[in-house]
């Protein structure tokens, strides 16, 4: 097992998220989301050429409102997929959840800027005991949220308890390709290039070798599906991302069946 530490140059480094119990994985995502807040988005787009706008629309689009008429943003972070859903289903309200305040302020001053506030409700909540009765939204999203979930069963099986039955869960989530060919590209890049990238931009550039570290620890496709069968999740399905590099996985609350993309 991996347990090497995180290093960058300024002697920052964060231990490997495969060597760390719950509260010190929960206090060290923590510090990272509160130093990293004003290049966060910047380097989003930058790091991933801006295939996390195509990956979000993506998801927004195969949501359906038909109960509540509101999603749930699960770790909304700066509020990219709240407002992307606001944008894409003018007759739904969103309510994003974060437990980084840092983040939830920037989040706020895009929704302001944006005139969305009427439609989108920011709240510092925690993943795992979500402050919501059973059945309150029809969609539940997460981008880029859940490998940063110690506990990640626990944080899907909130998530469908928030669900009215029939409603879906959207998690985008970046994994390691299985093309060889693509591996062979994507480990040099998260390696070698994003590390470069994070030192001429952020503050914390080990912020964002915990981000290579948790990226390549998660786990594969058919491991992640299964987990979401675990939680009760039915009907799943998984599209592949610009050549694997990100997977969408969609399953609902109530159905049975499963699919593979």
């Amino acid at each position: 097992m991996d347990t090497e530490p995180t290093k960058e140059a300024n002697g920052k480094n964060y231990p490997s998220v495969t060597g760390i119990g719950r509260d010190e994985h929960v206090g060290m995502v923590r510090e990272i989301f509160a130093t990293i807040t004003g290049r966060y988005d910047f380097l989003n787009h930058l790091l991933s050429l801006r295939r996390d706008i195509a990956w979000r629309r993506f998801a927004v689009r195969r949501m359906r409102f038909f109960s509540t008429f509101r999603l749930l943003d699960v770790a909304t972070g700066t509020a990219d997929l709240a407002i992307e859903a606001a944008k894409g289903h003018p007759g739904v309200h969103v309510m994003g959840i974060d437990f980084a305040p840092e983040m939830l302020a920037v989040g706020q001053r895009k929704i302001t800027e944006r005139g969305l506030a009427e439609r989108i409700r920011l709240l510092q909540a925690d993943a795992m005991t979500l402050p919501f009765p059973d059945g309150s939204f029809d969609a539940v999203g997460i981008a880029f949220g859940i490998r940063n979930m110690p506990d990640r069963l626990r944080a899907l099986r909130e998530m469908r308890r928030v669900l009215v039955p029939g409603g879906r869960l959207f998690v985008l989530e970046m994994n390691s390709p299985r093309s060889r060919l693509w591996r062979g590209f994507f480990a040099p890049y998260l390696n070698r290039i994003l590390p470069v990238i994070a030192r001429l931009f952020s503050r914390n550039p080990a912020a964002y070798l915990y981000l290579v570290d948790s990226i390549t620890h998660f786990p594969a496709p058919p491991a992640f599906l299964a987990l979401m069968e675990e939680a009760g999740f039915g009907n799943r399905e998984r599209y592949s991302l610009t050549f694997g590099i990100t997977s969408l996985y969609i399953g609902s609350a109530g159905d049975n069946e499963e699919k593979t993309g």
